[in-house]
């Protein structure tokens, strides 16, 4: 039912800046909440940011604050990582994914049923 399309991935140096971009088609989309996991070789997937569809809510793994903005486009059904002060610890892949109802776990894989194919980050030193 739901596609989602990521792009912005590529290589930067520690400092810089990239922006991901999730683009979602399939018919009546409307999640409860869209999120960013990432997941380095060798480690679980681990939540990045979410954020409610329908609202303005945002949520971050303590990680990211003030460094990873979450937005979105809902007229696009676009959803935005803008990723500022990169490290070489944020160097994953990172997956867009969408939950579907409305539980109040956003920070966990197992709430999300649709998975974009995932962009690599690589943060250089």
């Amino acid at each position: 039912q739901v596609r989602l399309v990521e792009s912005g991935g590529g290589t930067v140096q520690a400092g810089g800046s990239v922006r991901l971009s999730c683009a979602a088609s399939g018919r009546t989309f409307s999640p409860h909440a869209m999120g960013w996991f990432r997941q380095a070789p060798g480690a679980r997937r681990e939540f990045v940011a979410a954020i409610i569809w329908s609202g303005v809510k945002t949520y971050y793994r303590d990680s990211v604050k003030g460094r990873f903005t979450i937005s979105k486009d809902n007229a696009k059904n676009t959803v935005y990582l803008q990723m500022d002060t990169l490290v070489p610890e944020d160097t994953a892949v990172y997956y867009c994914a969408a939950e579907p109802d409305d539980s109040p776990y956003v920070d966990s894989v197992d709430e999300y049923d649709y998975w974009g194919q995932g962009t690599q980050v690589t943060v250089s030193s």
